[in-house]
């Protein structure tokens, strides 16, 4: 599965914060120096879907806001959407 992300580096919260641009905006807390923000991403997303960090792999955007992640193993879209979705 393909997820396309944007991400808002340096605030206060890591957290899923909508829709922008057909992307999944997440605001990230850590700032983008050094890789620290794409770092903060996978373990909170290994973390939010239970999964281990290594089923989750960037397919591109590692130097942009814009990025796309591919997520695999035995989750299914619904899951994702569940674990992901503002609570």
């Amino acid at each position: 599965m393909v997820l396309s992300i944007y991400c808002q580096p340096g605030a206060k919260l890591t957290k899923v914060v909508g829709l922008f641009d057909d992307s999944l905006k997440i605001s990230l807390q850590a700032p983008a120096v050094e890789n620290q923000a794409n770092e903060l991403l996978l373990a909170w997303l290994s973390k939010q879907l239970k999964i281990p960090q290594k089923q989750i792999q960037f397919i591109s955007g590692q130097n942009s806001r814009k990025k796309r992640l591919e997520i695999w193993g035995l989750i299914s879209p619904d899951q994702i959407i569940q674990a992901l979705m503002p609570k």
